[in-house]
């Protein structure tokens, strides 16, 4: 890839029938057709065991002894490095483990000699506390901070040219810690140890780190999707990042995608809007009808190719593009609602801990040929080529917020701190149907007892339910709703259940559809002020089976396996339920109870299993002979 002569990223054949590249190498869904460089490979590397590297100023010199992968955990290094006893004892004497990685690199002489260009440095993921020196010079985050906080999405660095040589050095210091007041998802912490339900904790750098050329003047990449059904209208939020104030245009054109089923000879959709744009950033809402559009739906994903420019004063122009499609999420009474028709969500349950981009693709393929139509991604972060993936094959997601592990005002303050950040990356996904805030009450222990949890909870609800209407929203999956004055702070009535037994899975259905909330799930099902459920939302069971997991009870042999969820679909196809999740995909260290192979991504259950209309197809067949 490399810079255009002209002041356009793209010519205009281009402009028309470019589609986002198959082989996306970085970690991210929203594309710059500019130059870049991956800084991924072995870098320099220390384990701060003593936390010396700040007092010491190891960013201005240090002698390192150590060789890392970059990307790659702190403990995937020391185990790599034969040292898998420093790797399990990792957390042991301390809550939080200091590394610092550094490496040397060079910009390439066109890109110094481009104007209106700026170099910038990209992290897919890294932390939990990010600290980055060019040159011995700390440096800002765009959003300005001098230490990044979070571990599950990317972040960038303008570089200063000032700073820029013909040879850099790039120093990086990473701080994670088992503390349970940060997002922690399924890693193992203080509160909640590893085994059983709970993983081993992956420290450090995650996803790779690149250098990139972008325009001093342009468009961040990040967007907002919401599209209205009634009148084909589509609504996009840009972010501009400018840095000389001025009278800016914006253009934006949209083609069918070539990868889906809409009209690949429709005539393309061109817009155009003139902003004066200050110093800074700002969040622009674009509204644009398209009134032939195809709706985007599992069995027909639809998509469309964005591509947004933004001309400067001085001519210059810079872009960016993506996929988006148009659909419509609602909840109303017992049922789902995708595009105005009721949907039943045949779901699973998905932990991909830490399986590669690439087993991850494998999961998801395996995932629609089970028959679902929706994957649950069970509290982690994970590469949003994911989610581009989803898209396009037709796979709704049902996404959460690495939770904390414990409850009190810095925790919320943290999760609010990690769903701002996860929400920039999500917004423009037509497969992200679902949002959950907690789990089980990991990170909400106190949500029965504390008001103060309870109203965090549903100002989080309220707040969502206003800026992302393209989101469905569950407070606390599985148990402890929050109502207020009987209504509930969740688009969705969700429960775990867990019982290898048939009557007694069938009578805990009934159960829940008659509207008992005590004694069915592990926990009440309501918490707050009285909540008097007669089917005015849709109750989901968002997690059962198991079957295979020593907790969980349940055959081993996939044989048995395969006639017990079959058995169990059909109880729960019978009742008005909305949607259910099996757990789970793919077995993940003791949780052995997966029917997909993690490394492979082959069933080890018949195809179509949990395609729920499939059995009842089956029995009506059945039936009518």
């Amino acid at each position: 890839m490399a810079i255009t002569k002209s002041n356009h990223e793209f010519d205009q054949h281009d402009l028309l029938h470019v589609v986002a590249d198959k082989n996306n190498p970085l970690p991210r869904s929203i594309l710059r057709r500019t130059a870049f460089q991956l800084l991924d490979g072995e870098w320099r590397f220390a384990l701060d065991t003593k936390d010396r590297g700040l007092r010491e100023q190891w960013f201005g010199h240090h002698i390192y002894t150590e060789k890392a992968a970059f990307p790659g955990s702190i403990e995937s290094h020391l185990i790599a490095a034969k040292k898998s006893v420093e790797a399990l004892s990792l957390y042991n004497d301390s809550d939080e483990v200091v590394a610092w990685y550094e490496r040397d690199f060079s910009i390439p002489e066109e890109w110094s000699n481009a104007p209106n260009r700026l170099t910038q440095l990209t992290f897919g993921a890294c932390g939990y506390e990010t600290r980055v020196w060019l040159n011995g010079v700390l440096l800002k985050t765009i959003e300005g901070e001098e230490v990044h906080l979070g571990e599950y999405s990317s972040f960038s660095y303008e570089l200063p040219p000032e700073l820029l040589q013909p040879s850099n050095r790039l120093t990086i210091r990473v701080a994670d810690t088992i503390n349970a007041d940060i997002p922690r998802g399924k890693q193992a912490s203080r509160v909640y140890k590893q085994g059983g339900i709970w993983y081993q904790t992956v420290s450090g750098a995650v996803r790779s780190v690149w250098i990139e050329t972008v325009g001093r003047n342009r468009l961040r990449s990040r967007l907002g999707v919401i599209s209205s059904l009634r009148d084909r209208l589509v609504e996009f939020d840009l972010t501009t990042r400018i840095h000389e104030a001025g009278e800016y245009i914006l253009r934006l054109t949209i083609t069918p995608h070539a990868n889906s089923k809409t009209d690949v000879n429709q005539s393309p959709i061109t817009a155009q809007f003139n902003l004066s744009l200050e110093a800074g950033e700002r969040v622009q809402r674009i509204p644009l009808a398209m009134p032939d559009a195809k709706l985007w739906s599992p069995d027909a994903p639809n998509l469309y190719h964005l591509w947004a420019e933004l001309v400067a004063p001085d001519g210059n122009v810079t872009g960016i593009e993506t996929h988006f499609g148009l659909r419509k999420i609602g909840a109303h009474g017992p049922r789902v609602y995708l595009n105005n028709d009721p949907v039943y969500l045949d779901g699973i349950l998905y932990q991909p801990g830490v399986s590669t981009f690439e087993e991850m693709r494998r999961h998801l393929h395996a995932i629609k040929k089970l028959g679902c139509n929706l994957a649950r991604v069970h509290i982690a972060g994970i590469d949003p080529r994911i989610y581009d993936l989803a898209d396009e094959i037709g796979l709704m997601l049902w996404v959460e917020i690495p939770s904390p592990h414990s409850s009190n005002q810095f925790s919320r303050d943290n999760h609010w701190a990690e769903l701002q950040r996860m929400l920039v990356f999500i917004a423009s996904h037509p497969s992200i149907v679902i949002l959950s805030l907690y789990n089980e009450d990991w990170g909400a222990e106190d949500i029965s007892t504390n008001v103060e949890t309870r109203k965090y909870i549903s100002n989080t609800f309220d707040y969502l339910r206003l800026f992302y209407p393209q989101l469905l929203v569950v407070d606390n999956d599985g148990w402890n709703h929050v109502s207020r004055n009987g209504r509930l702070s969740s688009h969705l009535l969700t429960a775990h259940l867990y019982t290898p037994k048939a009557e007694e899975w069938a009578s805990s259905l009934d159960r829940l559809v008659a509207g008992e909330t005590r004694g069915v799930t592990a926990q009440p099902l309501i918490v707050g002020d009285p909540y008097f459920y007669t089917g005015q939302t849709p109750l989901v069971i968002s997690e059962w089976g198991g079957f295979g997991f020593t907790n969980y009870g349940g055959p081993d042999a996939n044989e048995e396996k395969t006639a017990r969820i079959r058995a169990f679909k059909r109880e729960m196809r019978k009742r008005p339920i909305a949607g259910d999740m099996y757990t789970q995909a793919t077995s993940i260290e003791e949780e052995n109870n997966g029917i997909i192979d993690p490394v492979s991504g082959e069933l080890l259950v018949p195809a179509g299993l949990l395609d729920s209309n499939s059995l009842l197809n089956e029995e009506q067949k059945i039936k009518a002979e």
